[in-house]
């Protein structure tokens, strides 16, 4: 993998990490070594970046079966793909669609989250 790709799927994480911090009281955690970012002790999102990929994992009720229909999106393993998780993975050089996965983001948190801490999340811009 060449440098120049590596750093943009570094970015992409790093950009997709804060963004998730960015919800009320949203903290991160690391088990099994991969990157979990929860609310109020349950996960919205699972972040990894190994070698040659970039996953993000999360649990889309509303869009999931639509999500599914994209080339790089799959169920998400462990049969928590029959709960609506839906995982998408970028190899380097692809192209990584951050306001799609920012929108998947936003579903899964709300998802997930208290009702009360959900509605102090900021709406999306254009939602």
């Amino acid at each position: 993998m060449s440098k120049k790709a590596a750093a943009e799927l570094k970015e992409s994480e790093e950009r997709l990490r804060d963004l998730a911090l960015a919800y009320p009281e949203a903290y991160e955690e690391f088990p099994w070594g991969h990157r979990a970012i929860k609310v109020k002790g349950k996960t919205f999102v699972f972040i990894a970046l190994e070698e040659e990929e970039l996953s993000l994992s999360t649990k889309l009720p509303l869009s999931g079966v639509a999500a599914l229909a994209l080339p790089f999106a799959s169920p998400t393993g462990y049969g928590l793909g029959k709960s609506g998780w839906v995982t998408a993975r970028f190899a380097p050089g692809d192209e990584v669609p951050l306001e799609l996965l920012h929108e998947w983001l936003d579903e899964s948190y709300r998802a997930i989250a208290p009702k009360k801490l959900a509605a102090r999340a900021p709406a999306l811009e254009g939602s």
